[in-house]
């Protein structure tokens, strides 16, 4: 009979299971203080923190599952669920439900949940496979990119639309797996300088094509774009359904570009309510901040339990709790490239470093975006932030960096020298 003891319950390496206890429990406590105006507005001050911790206890569950899955059967499941997401993601463009003028949630048999987050695991893992199916004594096979390449362009290509910082974060892990998989820095260079020439013709057709000339009001955009889908359902032709999000897009960047100093007295909450009140989150912190559950911010943030709880962990935390949360990812990564570097094999190690660099660039940028280094998206902070999909998911990814620091086979010089220490 199997012994379900804790020991044998929390088994892989030790350093990411107290990475993820200690990300659990911010998000628990950050999440519960900054739900208190949807507790206030819903009449239930115990509703959402006990659906978040729900969703943290069923993600702890999934994490628990995949973690004793030996890593070469994930093998397995790219394919199957890559098809699956390819199909999914169509179905969200057609029929998914909108949220802030996006359509990004699929709802099936009552349950919901996000497409693109599935396309992120199954692009991860179809190319950490392809890299050490093709590897060779000088590196990746020429053709391996040219596969990733196409797979990337499919899953990439159905979420650019609807989730632009999703497909950008995507891409940017993807290239950063084919660097490590030692894919010719030939065809690399020229991917990156396409990429780049791409990204710059894109940036100026939404600043030449988008309808927003008003950076201040994106509130205002939304309404206007959401107002215009909806009274002109059946005139609405393939491009303009593909690029209804444009308006948005340049509302973001040039109110982020826009450098004119404005006076405090002024400044119009009302118009950009998130931005302001996240800086003000930041810059009444100082260095201890104000203590859990003490934030004055998180009543005029739309988005405080999620896309901006960043700003309230520094203004509750202070700089150093701040500066604690972002030292957990780093360390995250850091140790997932030790664990990659110990594999024998290429494909956990690829594996990986893929999801690591995934969680922990999506994190960063969650952050920037919280002190106002970068324009505002829809990215939550994994393992954090509230959120249904996306947390179950981020449980899975520890999942499998517990699975492949459990079963991935060691290189027996790597054995010999830690057993040395």
């Amino acid at each position: 009979m199997r012994n379900w003891s804790l020991s044998n319950i929390f088994k892989g390496d030790k350093v990411i299971w107290m990475i993820f206890f200690i990300l659990c429990i911010i998000s628990i406590i950050e999440v519960y203080s900054a739900s208190s105006s949807l507790s206030y507005k819903g009449g239930n001050y115990w509703n959402p923190i006990i659906k978040h911790v729900g969703t943290i206890l069923l993600g702890a569950f999934s994490l628990i599952v995949v973690m004793n899955v030996k890593c070469k059967y994930f093998k397995l499941i790219s394919v199957p669920m890559l098809l699956f997401a390819i199909l999914t993601q169509m179905m969200v463009l057609s029929m998914g439900e909108a949220t802030n003028d996006a359509s990004r949630w699929l709802d099936i048999m009552g349950i919901k949940f996000q497409p693109s987050e599935i396309g992120k695991m199954s692009l991860v893992l179809c190319t950490a496979q392809i890299l050490s199916a093709m590897q060779t004594e000088n590196g990746a096979h020429k053709r391996a990119f040219w596969y990733i390449f196409i797979i990337s362009s499919i899953i990439i290509g159905l979420t650019v639309f609807e989730n632009l910082s999703t497909a950008a974060l995507l891409g940017l892990t993807i290239t950063l797996m084919m660097f490590i998989g030692r894919v010719p820095m030939k065809q690399l260079g020229k991917f990156i300088g396409t990429l780049a020439l791409l990204g710059s013709l894109g940036l100026g057709f939404i600043l030449l094509f988008g309808h927003s000339e008003n950076a201040a009001n994106e509130k205002q955009q939304l309404t206007e774009v959401a107002a215009r889908i909806q009274e002109e359902p059946k005139e609405e032709g393939m491009i303009d359904k593909m690029f209804h999000r444009m308006d948005t897009w340049k509302a973001r960047i040039l109110k982020f570009t826009d450098d004119e100093y404005i006076a405090p007295e002024n400044y119009d909450l009302d118009k950009d309510g998130q931005v302001a009140h996240a800086n003000i989150a930041v810059a009444s912190a100082n260095y201890v901040g104000k203590g859990p559950g003490n934030s004055n911010e998180r009543d005029f943030l739309s988005q405080a339990f999620s896309d901006f709880i960043f700003a309230i962990i520094i203004e509750e935390m202070g700089l150093l709790g701040a500066g604690l949360v972002a030292a957990l990812y780093i360390f995250l990564l850091f140790r997932v490239g030790r664990i990659a570097n110990r594999c024998e094999n290429s494909f956990p190690a690829f594996l990986a470093m893929g999801i690591a660099i995934l969680l922990v660039s999506q994190a960063l940028f969650n952050m920037a975006v919280a002190v106002g280094l970068a324009p505002v998206t829809g990215q939550p902070l994994p393992l954090i932030s509230k959120g249904g999909t996306s947390t179950v998911i981020n449980c899975v990814y520890i999942g499998v960096l517990l699975s492949i620091s459990r079963f991935a086979k060691k290189r027996p010089e790597t054995e010999e020298g830690t057993a040395k220490g």
